[in-house]
């Protein structure tokens, strides 16, 4: 696959184009991951708002009646419901892990099997997720297993 880039004025637009045969699974990860770059979700976080990218989000957790993301080492609270966040990263890297958890598939190191059929992820930043077994069809249908 050739690689080509073009620097462009200021004035214009910037785009990516990709050109090829057919559109395989290969291109549509890349596409996704163009895309989840540019997603950013609104976190607050000491009477601040930020501005996460949905690349640098680690899970997001429902606990209590709240929603919280968390990212490499801190831990913000979301506005948006679980199954907003979900439609959102719908096609991008994050599938629902749990009832109460949508994981970021990216920052995974080391998934292993746990009791009762369940998965459990250690992801990049050492934090452990347990996948549900009812997710885990949907963990290895994007792990491609």
């Amino acid at each position: 696959m050739k690689v080509s880039i073009e620097e462009i004025s200021q004035d214009q637009e910037e785009e990516i184009l990709i050109r090829c045969h057919e559109v395989d699974e290969e291109i549509d990860e890349i596409v996704n991951k163009l895309q989840s770059e540019n997603l950013t979700v609104l976190g607050h976080h000491n009477d601040k708002v930020h501005r996460i990218k949905l690349s640098e989000v680690y899970y997001f957790e429902a606990v209590d009646g709240k929603v919280f993301l968390y990212s490499k080492d801190d831990v913000f609270e979301v506005k948006q419901k679980l199954y907003e966040l979900e439609e959102l990263c719908k096609e991008k890297s994050c599938f629902r892990a749990s009832k109460s958890t949508i994981l970021n598939i990216a920052k995974i190191s080391v998934i292993h099997p746990t009791l009762s059929g369940r998965f459990q992820a250690v992801l990049d930043n050492g934090e452990r997720v347990v996948i549900s077994r009812q997710y885990v069809p949907v963990l290895k249908n994007m792990l491609g297993l």
